[in-house]
């Protein structure tokens, strides 16, 4: 949508042709996943925390990953 609203403003003002080059948009794609990702991170984790959804540690592993119960994870239970 904005590609074709760029276009169409590159017919008035010549800046706009910019918008045509791949890298650019994929450079400004990248840049707004990155900016949501560290916007709605956090809050993500909160959720998560919440809804008490963490890993369990193993009791027979190292000492030092017994810190790590209850951290929020993406995979199994």
């Amino acid at each position: 949508m904005l590609l074709h609203l760029a276009n169409f403003l590159s017919q008035y003002q010549s800046d706009f042709q910019v918008v045509n080059y791949l890298t650019l948009r994929v450079i400004l794609g990248a840049l707004t996943s990155l900016m949501l990702c560290l916007w709605l991170g956090p809050w993500m984790i909160r959720k998560l925390v919440e809804g008490q959804i963490g890993q369990s540690v193993r009791d027979d592993g190292p000492q030092s990953h017994l810190s790590k119960a209850g951290t929020p994870t993406m995979g199994e239970r």
